[in-house]
């Protein structure tokens, strides 16, 4: 198990003002670090590659699809088309950077809803836009890690059967899924009986307190949900994500409107200790 810490709890966009932070996060004993892609270029993601290959930390990226215009899911085919020219520029980052696997709901557009379920049209919309941007991850040795949502931001993929039958039917070997704790706690009938559902496509996880606060201060039941995550043989990134009120842009797309900790040297001090605790007692 490798433990990772995402950095949107100081930036939207990681540059050198953030290096600090990163050495850091190794000198307490983090693993990885888990860097937004947002905006830059390829050459600004390398940069940062090397300074995390000088400091031995690994990575893995996140994004989502947005704002309005590029939607994978549309009936309109030049927004269609711009979801797959963001997306490749997203991997071209993700490998710029070093990192194998990007994270998040890259299946459709954050906060974009039609006011009805899904359909099998946008299915298909959506299974022909993975299986070609999934060809195009492979050949940078990237990994799509698809994140369901819940309900409040999305509404293609909310649930960890939605979203491996989903994964069944693209079927692609650079696109898979991953499980996110707070999503599961929203959605899940049974969120540790969830991880077994999502096992056979599951490449990354989010450690997520149920207020997006500090792990381990909530109500997620982490023991059980350790002990579920080894038993599927799992033995990857634990990524936390949590999200503060220091960026504005940030914590109102995250729906952050008060103080979930005190400090956010303390989350990730405390947030690594759980994740290590909780996986050594797991077995």
């Amino acid at each position: 198990m490798k433990t990772g810490l995402n950095l949107l709890l100081w930036a939207s966009h990681v540059t050198e003002e953030h290096f600090p932070v990163l050495k850091a996060l190794k000198k307490v004993g983090y693993d990885s670090v888990e860097i937004p892609i947002f905006e830059g270029h390829p050459d600004h993601y390398a940069m940062i590659g090397a300074e995390l290959d000088r400091l031995g930390l690994e990575r893995s990226t996140v994004s989502v699809i947005g704002p309005t215009g590029k939607n994978p899911l549309s009936s309109d085919k030049q927004d269609r088309q711009a979801a797959v020219d963001y997306t490749k520029w997203v991997v071209d980052c993700t490998a710029a950077l070093g990192a194998g696997i990007l994270g998040g709901p890259m299946h459709s557009e954050i906060g974009s809803f039609t006011g009805n379920a899904s359909t099998a049209v946008e299915r298909g919309r959506g299974v022909s836009f993975h299986r070609k941007v999934g060809d195009y991850a492979a050949r940078k040795n990237v990994r799509i890690a698809l994140e369901a949502l819940n309900r409040f931001e999305c509404y293609f993929l909310n649930t960890m059967a939605q979203l491996a039958d989903y994964l069944d039917e693209v079927d692609h070997p650079a696109v898979k899924g991953m499980y996110d704790t707070f999503h599961a706690n929203i959605e899940e009938k049974d969120p540790v009986a969830a991880i077994k559902t999502i096992k056979r496509h599951m490449i990354h996880v989010h450690i997520s307190e149920n207020d997006r606060g500090t792990p381990g201060k909530g109500h997620v039941p982490w023991s059980e949900t350790y002990r579920a995550l080894r038993a599927t043989g799992y033995d990857d990134f634990l990524t936390i994500e949590a999200f503060g009120r220091a960026l504005p842009a940030v914590a109102a797309a995250t729906r952050v409107w008060r103080d979930f900790f005190p400090s956010r040297e303390g989350l990730y001090r405390e947030g690594l200790k759980q994740m290590k605790s909780g996986w050594a007692n797991a077995k």
